[in-house]
């Protein structure tokens, strides 16, 4: 029993993140050619790099929001 809760919550971390890339790439995709912007123009890698770049800063705020809450449950308890 104990196992299989344990498991369950390593997978449940495992996946924590991984949203489908090719749903996310083709979000990027959909965004990125709005504007009628060819696939591999200058402005079209641009707007992919820039896309990358802001996903990379949510994860990142999200994951040192994840950890202030963590550190704030061990100092606090009650």
């Amino acid at each position: 029993m104990i196992l299989t809760v344990a498991s369950l919550g390593l997978a449940a971390c495992a996946e924590r993140g991984t949203t489908s890339l090719s749903s996310l790439d083709q979000d990027d995709n959909v965004v990125c050619r709005a504007n009628n912007v060819a696939v591999g123009s200058s402005e079209y890698i641009a707007c992919r790099r820039d896309r990358d770049v802001l996903r990379d800063k949510a994860a990142a705020r999200t994951d040192r929001r994840q950890r202030d809450l963590a550190e704030h449950m061990l100092n606090h308890p009650n």
